[in-house]
C-alpha cells in the first residue's frame, strides 16, 4: 500500500521499466519527441513576428511588408496546428499502444496465479488495476514525461529570447516569478495527496461494487438492500469528497497564477512605457514581451498538473507492476508429455496446508494428513466427510491448483510436478458444484472456444449426457447466449452443460465435485445418467454428500479433519461398523423421517 501513500515521482528505475513498453514503437516515440521539440522551438516565433511586423512595417504605414508578415504568420499558424494535432495524436497512440501491452501482460499473469492469489485479493481491485491504473500509465506519455520535456524547453526557450531582446525587461517580468514557483510547489503536492486519495477510493468503490453486484441475490435473500445502499452511500460520498479537494486545489491555484501573470503584465507596461518614452525600447518589443508572459506562465501553470498526472502515472505503474511482480504461478518445471495417460493416480503420504508461509504449519492449520491411497486406471474413487474433512483439498492439489507441504502425488508412476502443467491440467476434466458459465453461447462455454473441438462433436456430446432436446428447444440452440454466470438457464440444464464440457475436452481423469448435490431428484437421474458415460473407461474421484451415488465406487475414503478414517467398498465400509456407517444410518434415516413427514 506505500505506492497509495507516497508515489513515486521520480522513480527512474520505475520509469525505465514502463519505457521498455515503448521500445515495439520506436517510430511513434521518436516522432512525439520530435514533434514536442518543434513546439517549443517554434513558441517564441509568433511574438518574434508582431514585434518587427510593429516597428518595421506598422510604424512606417508599410501595408506591403505588412501583408507579407500576414501571409507567414498565417503559415506559422497553420505549422503548429499541424504540429501540435500530430504530437498529441502520436503521443496518446504511443500511450493506448504501451497500456494494450500491458494490459495484455497483466491478464496473463493474473490468470495463472494460484488459486490462494485470488483468496486473499479481491477482484474489484485487479479490475482497477488492469482498467482505470492503466489508464494513468497512458497519460505518462500523452500528458506526463514527454509533455513536461516539451513545456520546459518551451519556457527554456522564452527566456532565452527575452534575454536576448533586454535583459531589463525580462528582470522585471520576471520578478513574480518567485511567487509562482512557491505556488506551484505547494499545489504540487497538495494536488498530489488529493490524486492518491482519488486512486483509493476508486479502488474501494471498485471492489464493493464488484462484491455486492455479484452477490445481490444474498442481499435481496436476507432484505439487506437499505443496509448496503447506506454503505454504497458512504464509500461513494468519499469518493465525491476526494474529487472535490482535488477540484477545490485547481480553483485555488489557476486565479493565483492568474494573478501573478497579471502582476508581470502591470510591471512590464510600467517599466516598459517608461523605456519607450526614453527610447530605450521599441513598442513592438513591449508587446512581444506581453505576448511572452502569456507564452511563459501557460506551459508553467499546466507544469505543476503535468507533474501531478505523472506522478499518479508513476503510482499506476508501480501498482501495476507489483501484481505483475507477485510470483505464485504454480512453479512450471516440469516439460513432461505423453501421447496418452492410463490415468493410474497414486497419493503417497501427503501433507498440505494452506498456509505455506512457514516451513511447518500447526497441528490444527493441517487440511490433509498423511494420506495415502491409489486409484487403477479406469477405477471410480470417492471421497465422503464433513464439510471442512480435506475432499475438495484433495482435487485441488491433483491439478496443482495448491502445492502440497510433504509427500508424492503420482500419475502413471510420474511425480504431477515433472508434467507440463498445461498438459496435466488437459487430462483432468473437473466438474464443480458450482458451475461457472461465461456470457457467452452455449457451443463456447462447451468448447471454451477452442479450435479443436467442432460443433458436431459437442452436437454428439450432448446427446451422450442427454441434454441436446432442451438445447435444441431454446432460441438459437448451441448459439444461445446464456448470459453471465447462466443466469438464464436452470441449475440442473448449467450442470448438464458442464459434463458436455467435460466430455469433449476427453480428459483421461474426471473429478466430480458435489455434481448432483443442487438439483433436483428428476435432474438428478439425468445428470447420473451422464455421469455414467462420462465415467465410462476414465479414472473417476467423486465427491458426494449423497452416499446413494457413490455406492458403485470401487473404492471409498472416509476423510475426518484430513485424515484417512476409512478405505473400501460401499458394503466393507459398512460392515466395518464405524464412521462410514455412522453417516450412512444419519443420511438415510433423515430421509426416512422425510418420507413420513411428506
Amino acid at each position: 500500500m506505500a505506492s497509495e501513500i507516497t508515489g513515486k515521482t521520480y522513480d527512474w528505475k520505475l520509469l525505465k521499466r514502463v519505457f521498455k513498453y515503448a521500445r515495439p514503437y520506436k517510430g511513434k516515440f521518436f516522432w512525439s519527441v520530435v514533434l514536442t521539440l518543434s513546439i517549443a522551438a517554434l513558441a517564441p516565433v509568433r511574438p518574434v513576428l508582431i514585434q518587427r511586423t510593429l516597428d518595421n512595417y506598422i510604424f512606417f504605414n508599410d501595408t506591403s511588408g505588412l501583408l507579407e508578415m500576414t501571409i507567414l504568420m498565417i503559415v506559422l499558424l497553420l505549422l503548429q496546428t499541424m504540429i501540435q494535432y500530430f504530437q498529441t495524436f502520436i503521443t496518446n497512440t504511443l500511450g493506448q499502444s504501451v497500456i494494450k501491452d500491458l494490459r495484455t501482460d497483466i491478464f496473463n499473469h493474473i490468470t495463472k496465479q494460484r488459486l490462494k492469489y485470488f483468496d486473499r485479493t479481491p477482484i474489484g481491485q485487479l479490475i482497477t488495476r488492469t482498467v482505470s491504473d492503466l489508464e494513468t500509465i497512458a497519460d505518462i506519455f500523452s500528458q506526463g514525461l514527454i509533455s513536461i520535456i516539451g513545456d520546459s524547453l518551451t519556457v527554456i526557450t522564452i527566456i532565452g529570447v527575452m534575454i536576448y531582446q533586454d535583459w531589463r525587461l525580462t528582470l522585471i517580468v520576471l520578478i513574480p516569478m518567485p511567487f509562482l514557483m512557491v505556488a506551484t510547489y505547494v499545489f504540487k503536492e497538495a494536488i498530489k495527496v488529493a490524486f492518491q486519495q482519488v486512486r483509493t477510493q476508486i479502488s474501494l468503490l471498485n471492489t464493493f461494487l464488484q462484491e455486492h453486484i455479484s452477490g445481490v441475490s444474498v442481499i435481496q435473500y436476507f432484505a439487506r438492500e437499505d443496509q448496503e445502499f447506506k454503505k454504497f452511500k458512504e464509500i461513494n460520498a468519499k469518493h465525491r469528497d476526494a474529487h472535490i479537494r482535488s477540484n477545490w486545489y485547481y480553483s485555488i491555484f489557476f486565479p493565483v497564477v492568474e494573478i501573478i501573470s497579471a502582476l508581470s503584465i502591470g510591471l512590464l507596461v510600467w517599466y516598459g512605457s517608461k523605456s519607450i518614452l526614453n527610447n530605450q525600447v521599441s513598442p513592438g518589443v513591449v508587446v512581444a514581451f506581453i505576448m511572452y508572459i502569456n507564452l511563459l506562465f501557460v506551459p508553467i501553470r499546466q507544469l505543476a498538473d503535468k507533474f501531478n498526472t505523472l506522478q499518479m502515472g508513476m503510482v499506476g505503474a508501480d501498482r501495476i507492476f507489483t501484481v505483475l511482480d507477485t510470483q505464485e504461478q504454480t512453479p512450471d518445471q516440469g516439460k513432461l508429455t505423453l501421447p496418452k495417460i492410463k490415468g493410474e493416480i497414486e497419493f503417497s503420504k501427503v501433507w498440505f496446508s494452506y498456509q505455506q508461509s512457514r516451513e511447518m504449519p500447526n497441528d490444527n492449520e493441517w487440511i490433509l494428513k498423511d494420506i495415502s491411497f491409489k486409484v487403477k486406471e479406469g477405477e471410480t474413487l470417492a471421497l465422503v466427510g464433513a464439510t471442512g474433512a480435506g475432499k475438495s483439498s484433495t482435487i485441488n492439489i491433483l491439478n496443482r491448483f495448491y502445492e502440497i507441504s510433504k509427500g508424492e502425488v503420482k500419475i502413471d508412476g510420474v511425480n504431477i510436478k515433472d508434467f507440463d502443467l498445461s498438459f496435466l491440467r488437459s487430462q483432468i476434466a473437473t466438474v464443480l458444484q458450482d458451475v461457472f458459465l461465461f456470457s457467452d453461447t452455449i457451443q463456447n462455454n462447451i468448447s471454451l472456444k477452442s479450435d479443436d473441438i467442432t460443433l458436431e462433436e459437442i452436437i454428439e456430446a450432448a446427446k451422450d449426457v442427454g441434454a441436446h432436446d432442451f438445447i435444441m428447444r431454446l432460441p438459437n440452440n448451441y448459439q444461445y447466449n446464456v448470459q453471465e454466470r447462466g443466469a438464464t438457464l436452470s441449475a440442473g440444464q448449467a450442470q448438464l452443460i458442464s459434463f458436455i464440457r467435460a466430455l469433449v475436452h476427453q480428459p483421461k481423469i474426471l473429478v466430480l465435485d458435489e455434481a448432483t448435490s443442487s438439483v433436483d431428484t428428476e435432474t438428478e437421474e439425468l445428470i447420473q445418467k451422464a455421469i455414467d458415460k462420462l465415467m465410462t473407461g476414465r479414472t473417476s474421484i467423486v465427491i458426494a454428500h449423497r452416499l446413494s451415488t457413490i455406492q458403485k465406487a470401487d473404492k471409498i475414503i472416509v476423510l475426518d479433519h484430513g485424515e484417512m478414517m476409512e478405505m473400501g467398498t460401499h458394503q466393507e465400509l459398512l460392515k466395518l461398523n464405524g464412521y462410514y456407517k455412522r453417516l450412512y444410518d444419519l443420511q438415510f434415516s433423515s430421509l426416512g423421517i422425510n418420507k413420513l413427514a411428506d
